[in-house]
């Protein structure tokens, strides 16, 4: 949340009480300003700002600060006087640091306040997308009980191979620890070590829940629960896969988790949580349980940034698994126009819906999928892993 302090000396607001009260200089309304708040409200607290959100010059970025003040204040914005209009206040900063503090600070009759604030920049952020695949457990069940030769003679896996062949599409398979009664991760072979390994950098395999069943597993699970969990697929797929096939999550099932399980995740290497940050009824859900003003924000930005716990949220853009194609090409086609939603393309779907033993298979999975790579390959975004160095590019 944006945090805001506010004081003033004690002997300067009585004595400008007492000139109110004797000789009616101001009303009600007026003093009321004058005891406002100072606030920055552009940019955010933990807003991941790119070139899209202000001028590059030499080491830095220049960005406008915009907030309110009590009026006839005089604001200055990390040391630079700024421009008043009315309550507003704006002034220019140039971002030099990956994480810089702004301070705004408002001098006037009733003494001195100040808001402060942290951002990131993004400077060497490039237009780039990332692709998720949540639920899997079904490919590796396969590859399992049918003993292939290959990896990718599980159609799955060789349909995904094609899509990065293609397009260099990077995919990160999100997965459960047991499909069911039927199969677990212990039960997956060694064998394929080698395979893993050489494809290593476009495929890799992450914690996604222990099972698909019951929904929302960590909503209101305790931190232990959380943990071992996540400990179990990672022993596992380091077991059968190596270490350079796994890693850290970036989407929980459900992505709900109690805050006080975050610690867990950062603890385990998890750098960013993506979500959906979308309202239902009256609450925000798949949101991590962030507060409503963190979620509305996220609802209309790539990402967020929570220092508390070192974790940056990003936004999902498209669940493909729920759009035919031409739907995810009108989804997706105003975010590119939006400097705020247009730098980091978050795409994801669903393991099951390209099997045809599930009860809501979808014949045309594939095309939906592919409808999405080919829009963000077309603009010429980049293929990433969203948790490597800063949301895909190096910091």
């Amino acid at each position: 949340m944006q945090r805001s302090s506010f004081s003033w000396k004690r002997r300067d607001f009585l004595a400008t009480s007492a000139v109110f009260a004797t000789t009616g200089l101001l009303g009600a309304r007026a003093f009321s300003q004058v005891r406002g708040t100072t606030c920055i409200e552009w940019p955010f607290h933990g807003a991941v700002l790119n070139h899209r959100h202000g001028r590059q010059v030499d080491g830095g970025l220049e960005i406008e600060v915009s907030g309110v003040a009590p009026l006839e204040y005089r604001v200055t914005v990390n040391g630079q006087p700024a421009r008043r209009a009315g309550e507003k206040f704006s002034a220019r900063v140039v971002l030099r640091d990956r994480i810089t503090e702004l301070v705004a600070v408002a001098e006037g009759i009733l003494g001195r306040q100040e808001h402060r604030i942290k951002v990131v920049w993004d400077r060497n952020s490039v237009p780039r997308y990332r692709f998720a695949i949540d639920d899997n457990g079904f490919f590796l069940r396969d590859i399992a009980q049918n003993n292939y030769r290959s990896l990718f003679d599980c159609f799955y896996l060789a349909m995904l191979r094609d899509f990065h062949r293609k397009y260099g599409t990077k995919f990160v398979l999100n997965i459960y620890f047991t499909t069911g009664d039927d199969f677990n991760l212990t039960q997956f072979p060694d064998r394929y070590r080698s395979e893993w390994a050489d494809n290593a950098d476009w495929l890799r395999l992450a914690f996604h829940a222990y099972a698909d069943q019951p929904d929302r597993p960590y909503q209101n699970a305790p931190p232990e629960k959380l943990a071992a969990d996540y400990d179990l697929v990672a022993e596992q797929v380091l077991r059968f896969a190596g270490e350079q096939s796994w890693t850290p999550t970036t989407i929980v099932h459900w992505g709900m988790v109690l805050p006080s399980a975050l610690p867990v995740l950062r603890q385990r290497g998890v750098r960013v949580l993506s979500g959906y940050f979308t309202k239902r009824g009256p609450l925000w859900d798949v949101n991590y349980h962030l507060d409503p003003v963190r979620s509305e924000y996220l609802s209309r930005h790539d990402a967020l940034m929570d220092f508390e716990v070192d974790i940056v949220f990003s936004k999902i853009d498209v669940v493909c698994n729920t759009l035919p194609p031409e739907k995810i090409v009108e989804t997706l086609s105003p975010l590119v126009e939006d400097p705020n939603t247009a730098e980091i393309m978050d795409l994801m779907t669903h393991e099951q819906y390209f099997w045809p033993f599930y009860p809501r298979y979808l014949p045309d999975h594939p095309q939906r999928v592919e409808a999405a790579l080919q829009f963000v390959s077309e603009r010429g975004y980049k293929p990433v892993f969203l948790h490597e160095g800063f949301l895909g590019v190096p910091e």
